[in-house]
């Protein structure tokens, strides 16, 4: 089987390809394939990271410099943006970099996912593709390696057989990610030491675009930490430097929600919120609610849906309604039914890594 390491310079992706490295260098399979999706709004660390990591011997890096299809949550007139698109050069947040890979056979402006098979056609044979993912990450990154009790850290590509995504530190936490290339000498992104001297907690550092739904509130970080790049960051995507003003406020679905008038029922703002996105987003978000209040009814018997998110179900109106106010079409907000042992164990886990950091 071929074994690939996607890498986005970011601490996960750091100890997988270390992982990875020390393993294909031990059994003489080097060197290891390693994939990069460059972004473009990239902060000048993950550039000098990626040269240093391409330079490695034993390192056959792939850059990759095309216009995949990205989330822009920062508007809702205009929901997708695509690094390094031709149209949008005198935009662009940086030059293209030297010997970047900037076609694709086959490719359409498809999300990251939906490259898997071009990157890694069937023409390989069987490809386990390693990926930084970490439970400890979201809830949504939870279900993902809960679903099954044995190999839950293996799964296969939904469009493409061939590929299995592995997820090695699946069950790894911040404290365990950071302490690993201090105790064996690894490499990493200084970036992250610039976001700590800002004052920035480890626990949401983040070295990708933000303009996603979640990434979005800590949207303002990289006018603090990177003020030239965030002058064209902000001028990239419509929206941005409205968001980088109000990124963690109600507007954007952060925050306290804003009290209902009298008379307005939950129904009522959930169906004004999604009226303000495209058809598209906004039919794919009431499905998604939809299921929930069917999943709601299924797992209480009908019981009335609250304000707050139900003990039984996970389902509240304002988990709803902040839903409907993001248009989260990666489900990163989910519903979270909690037993009194998982949720003291929660509370715990996040005290400790508080704590520690």
């Amino acid at each position: 089987m071929r074994v690939a390491s996607l890498f986005s310079g970011g601490k996960d992706s750091t100890v997988c390809l270390e992982l990875a490295y020390e393993e294909a260098k031990r059994r003489g399979k080097l060197p290891l394939d390693v994939v990069f999706y460059d972004e473009e709004a990239q902060c000048p660390e993950t550039i000098e990271y990626m040269t240093r990591t391409q330079k490695r011997e034993g390192i056959a890096l792939r850059w990759y410099c095309i216009p995949v299809k990205h989330r822009n949550a920062c508007s809702r007139r205009s929901p997708y943006w695509n690094p390094w698109a031709p149209e949008d050069e005198e935009k662009w947040c940086r030059p293209l970099p030297e010997g970047a890979i900037t076609e694709l056979e086959g490719f359409d402006r498809r999300t990251i996912p939906e490259c898997i098979p071009l990157v890694f056609p069937p023409t390989l044979g069987q490809v386990g593709v390693i990926i930084g993912l970490r439970a400890a990450e979201s809830l949504r990154r939870y279900r993902i390696v809960t679903m099954r009790v044995y190999e839950n850290y293996i799964s296969q590509a939904p469009n493409a057989p061939h590929v299995s995504l592995v997820k090695p530190i699946y069950d790894w936490t911040t404290t365990d990610v950071w302490t690993a290339p201090h105790q064996l000498g690894w490499d990493w992104n200084r970036a992250y030491d610039v976001m700590t001297k800002a004052g920035i907690s480890r626990h949401v550092q983040r070295v990708c675009p933000p303009y996603g739904e979640e990434p979005l509130q800590n949207l303002w970080m990289y006018g603090r930490c990177w003020p030239d790049l965030w002058e064209k960051m902000s001028n990239r995507v419509p929206g941005a430097a409205t968001a980088g003003r109000y990124c963690r406020s109600p507007l954007f679905g952060f925050g306290a929600l804003p009290a209902r008038g009298e008379g307005e029922t939950w129904q009522h703002l959930i169906t004004l919120a999604l009226q303000k996105w495209e058809p598209a987003i906004a039919q794919a978000v009431a499905a998604r609610l939809k299921a929930f209040v069917e999943l709601h009814n299924k797992d209480t018997g009908g019981e009335p849906i609250g304000d707050d998110p139900h003990p039984v179900s996970g389902v509240g109106w304002k988990l709803m309604y902040t839903i409907a106010l993001r248009g989260d079409l990666k489900n990163r907000r989910n519903r979270k039914p909690l037993t009194v042992e998982e949720t003291r164990e929660e509370l715990k886990e996040e005290a400790t890594e508080e704590g520690r950091l």
